[in-house]
């Protein structure tokens, strides 16, 4: 999406409605300075305000968020691209998501393989080691689950029955069996077991 276009949209709405910032703020319940970002293409209305606003401003979401006034003609075909655009963001925000979610593994596993074996060549038995050898190990669990929260934020797993693409609980996919990022999981739509896939988007 172009903020930089849909904040001068918002701008030229506002402008046509005869409304400062400060008085579509007031209508809003927010400051006025939000509105300031919004047309200048810092940030996009929150979701709970964008009905709000396009309602103040006469117009529907899909032009919102595509920056213009939609001809009835090209409705669907905006809408469409306006979909495609926000699946592409979607899967872009959640592959990132992966990325941070192995780099942070990584680094966690090659620290603490590098803590154990530093300790084990430097330090003599005792309870000196073997407390670096367990605030380690327990850093580097800690680390393991806050890996698989970002593993489960990031996109679905889909059904390989029914295809159907779901978010599992936390509870649910730690104690699921894995290879890699694919986890044995019970579908909640066609409620069989199956090796679920990760996917980024729901398209």
């Amino acid at each position: 999406m172009d903020l930089i276009k849909i904040g001068k949209f918002i701008a030229d709405c506002r402008k046509r409605k005869k409304l400062t910032q400060e008085q579509l703020a007031e209508k809003l319940s927010i400051t006025d300075r939000a509105v300031s970002k919004w047309e200048r293409g810092l940030s996009l209305p929150d979701a709970d305000k964008m009905l709000d606003l396009c309602n103040i401003l006469d117009i529907n979401v899909n032009e919102l968020l595509n920056g213009e006034k939609i001809d009835m003609k090209e409705y669907n075909k905006k809408t469409e691209e306006l979909l495609l655009e926000m699946a592409r963001g979607e899967e872009l925000k959640n592959k990132k998501i992966m990325i941070n979610m192995w780099v942070l593994l990584i680094t966690a596993l090659i620290f603490y393989i590098g803590i154990i074996t530093l300790a084990v060549l430097t330090l003599e038995e005792g309870p000196i080691l073997g407390a670096v050898i367990c605030s380690s190990t327990i850093f580097f669990i800690l680390v393991c689950f806050y890996g698989l929260k970002l593993e489960i934020d990031a996109g679905y797993y889909e059904c390989k029955n029914c295809h159907y693409k779901f978010i599992p609980s936390y509870y649910i996919a730690l104690f699921a069996p894995h290879v890699h990022t694919t986890r044995y999981m019970k579908c909640p739509e066609c409620h069989k077991y199956s090796w679920a896939k990760k996917v980024m988007t729901k398209e």
